[in-house]
């Protein structure tokens, strides 16, 4: 199987042995305590799964920086984007070394992790604007994600954490949630060799079905993991269970059996482009994935990114020889009228648009709100009924 990032084995930081849980559970109710925000949750919860392997904890500005100029942190270690722990407020804690970290996004805010304080550091505008421009490509306050960013605070609190619990994921998606770990060990079991891995956050029409179905075939793939992001998205985005459900249909109905897993993990949607690709290329190698499907503006929002930017990344920026898993390139899929199957554009190039049937996201909410099924060269009726319900839901 494919090594994680960095290591020959994967070090997730979830503390599983229970005696020492039930110990640290026991230790953390006596802390200081500080309620992070909800990316810093994300980023617990991720380093708590393993994904994020070998990081240790939250990084320090001045590996913050590292990653976010240059991918690479002060000790020469690859990482695509800043791992922090920002906060308004330091107050709750004074000086101590040891501290609990309490979560935004469960009622009552238990603790999702205990902390060895590393360094309190407080971050300037500059230093904001640099880790902004150079992750996201824009510092515009309009952009989701600079947004999310740029509302934490200006304090990052860095060092070594030992983590809890998975926040909310495990109790809302407790059959979809899964830690690296647990991917590892079902995709060991499973026999497969060759992986590649599709990244959604929103459902699959025929498109990104028959995406899936060429890239396993051209790269010769015994198994298809389909990993959900289940964190916090943009307002309008639909909402996880729902796409659960649908993902869930066409796996049943149009895969053949164990050849597809549906999975999720828990993170808040970066919407960083390139920069959110290498991200997810890094932490679907933690996974055991050995090939990542990347297609047209993946992670991308509104007009911030050229279409191929998430693919030319690799080439241009990340350094030699910091991944071993292998892109899948992919250009947008759709029917074609002239061949009567689902084509890459660039492959059909004596098409004109007029020969794909094309449909804008808006367009198809509004034919789901009307309960009616976007034409099955573009939608499984199978899924198209569940969006259909969802949608007339919300009437």
């Amino acid at each position: 199987m494919i090594k994680p990032v960095g290591t020959d084995t994967l070090h997730p930081l979830f503390v599983y042995d229970s005696d020492a849980h039930d110990a640290l559970s026991h230790e953390a109710e006596s802390l200081p305590s500080l309620l992070i925000s909800s990316q810093a949750a994300g980023n617990a919860v991720m380093m708590g799964a393993g994904y994020f392997n070998p990081l240790t904890g939250f990084m320090s500005v001045a590996d913050a920086m590292g990653a976010a100029e240059k991918m690479t942190l002060t000790d020469g270690s690859f990482f695509p984007v800043p791992v922090m722990c920002l906060v308004e407020s330091t107050d709750a804690i004074g000086d101590a070394k040891r501290i609990a970290l309490r979560d935004p996004n469960v009622e009552g805010n238990p603790v999702l992790a205990v902390m060895d304080v590393d360094a309190i550091e407080e971050v300037s505008d500059e230093q904001m604007q640099v880790m902004t421009e150079r992750v996201y490509r824009t510092t515009d306050p309009e952009h989701p994600g600079v947004a999310a960013f740029n509302s934490q605070g200006r304090l990052a609190v860095s060092g070594a954490i030992q983590v809890l619990n998975f926040s909310y994921f495990i109790t809302d998606f407790p059959d979809t949630f899964r830690t690296a770990v647990e991917i590892r060990n079902e995709i060991q079991e499973r026999g497969w060799h060759k992986i590649v891995a599709f990244q959604t956050r929103n459902p699959m029409h025929l498109a990104h079905e028959e995406l899936c179905h060429m890239a396993m075939d051209r790269l010769g793939c015994d198994g298809l993991v389909i990993h959900m992001l289940l964190g916090k998205l943009k307002p309008g985005d639909i909402p996880a269970p729902v796409r659960d459900a649908a993902i869930r249909k066409m796996v049943e109905l149009y895969f053949p059996p164990n050849s597809a897993m549906v999975t999720g993990y828990g993170f808040d949607m970066l919407y960083a482009g390139p920069r959110e690709a290498v991200l997810h290329a890094y932490f679907r190698q933690n996974m055991g994935a050995t090939h990542f499907i990347i297609g047209r503006d993946h992670a991308g929002v509104g007009d911030y990114y050229g279409a191929f930017d998430a693919q030319s990344i690799f080439e241009d920026e990340v350094p030699p020889g910091a991944l071993d898993i292998e892109i899948f390139k992919a250009d947008h899929t759709a029917w074609s009228k002239k061949l009567n199957r689902v084509v890459m554009m660039r492959e059909a190039p004596d098409h004109s648009k007029e020969d794909f049937i094309l449909l804008s996201g808006t367009k198809v909410r509004e034919m789901l709100g009307r309960g009616e099924a976007p034409p099955k060269e573009f939608s499984r009726p199978e899924v198209a009924q569940i969006l259909i319900d969802y949608y007339q839901s919300l009437n």
